[in-house]
């Protein structure tokens, strides 16, 4: 009779959460185990679940560690304890639903992460009303010739176009090769409206520098350019969390920064390893965010005057 899978039982905020098979290796570089890689999310805890709160989550699982397959899974696991939270979403392309995992406390990210779950990428809007998103992502993704201090030179500008709006960015690395930029706005439109406001925000950018591209076609982008990636902006379209874990070898992690450390920061150095010490001396840089609220009203009108001069957003959804 063959030997039940070795396990240890942990206390997560008062809800008990079986992890099985704690010594397996997830990111064979380090030799980093499933129970640290679990340790790292505990003790981001509050971060983690700042970043996730109340918003459909995909899940990107390693049920063998990085050496095996990659599930990206859309609907809750099965066995997910009563006091799992969901949200159910519809997908109109196929004309089905899915209940994701909707976070409302740790113990939940510690079972998704017993569940092998590696990455968190949440929508940026929440269950009250999931097609209001509340969240405007800004993506500076670095085309295959591009090096990453162009990144953190067209985050510069970044920066600089929306303190000139009146909004307030959130940055943090992307946990691979780019950078990310959030800020909260007000709920009261719809994705396809947030997709313009967002390209002619990207748009605006591309003017003050060649550095950054808008291109809809990657043949069309130059190689060496960051490309504004506003289609992340789309329904259903999603990137990693703050605070969450990357799928690479060296278990980087997608890391909230100061902008005073953009120019600087790399993003090699921000791995589950060192992450917990810098959050325990810093905390949660992204834990003000529901404090700095912006209307993308103004950027709705700068897509208007785009679209009236024949920069008209791409419809296809790519």
């Amino acid at each position: 009779m063959p030997s039940k899978s070795p396990y240890v039982e942990l206390d997560v905020e008062g809800r008990t959460v079986r992890v099985t098979n704690p010594e397996r290796v997830y990111f064979p570089e380090s030799g980093a185990t499933k129970m640290d890689l679990l340790e790292y999310y505990l003790a981001v805890g509050d971060g983690i679940v700042n970043a996730l709160w109340e918003r459909p989550c995909m899940l990107h699982r390693f049920p063998k560690g990085l050496a095996g397959p990659k599930v990206h899974q859309k609907r809750l696991p099965q066995g997910a304890p009563d006091w799992v939270e969901t949200v159910q979403l519809h997908f109109p392309r196929w004309d089905r639903t899915a209940d994701e995992l909707c976070v409302t406390e740790l113990a939940s990210v510690a079972w998704a992460v017993q569940m092998s779950t590696v990455e968190f990428h949440p929508w940026n809007s929440r269950r009250a009303d999931t097609e209001k998103p509340d969240e405007w992502r800004i993506d500076l993704d670095p085309g295959p010739d591009c090096d990453y201090a162009t990144v953190q030179r067209v985050a510069a500008v970044v920066e600089e176009v929306l303190g000139e709006l009146g909004a307030v960015g959130f940055p943090k690395t992307s946990g691979s090769k780019g950078l990310h930029v959030y800020v909260r706005i007000v709920p009261d439109h719809g994705f396809a409206d947030l997709r313009r406001a967002a390209r002619a925000f990207a748009r605006e950018v591309e003017r003050r520098t060649d550095e950054a591209t808008t291109a809809w076609w990657k043949k069309d982008r130059d190689p060496s350019a960051v490309f504004l990636d506003w289609n992340q902006n789309t329904r259903d379209h999603t990137i990693a969390a703050a605070y969450s874990v990357r799928g690479l070898p060296d278990a980087r992690v997608s890391t909230p920064l100061r902008w005073d450390e953009v120019p600087d920061a790399d993003p090699h150095d921000l791995t589950i390893f060192t992450v917990p010490a810098r959050y325990a001396e810093l905390g949660d840089l992204h834990a003000t965010i529901d404090e700095h609220v912006y209307d993308v009203r103004p950027l709705l009108e700068w897509a208007e005057r785009d679209e009236s001069e024949g920069d008209a957003v791409p419809e296809v959804d790519a």
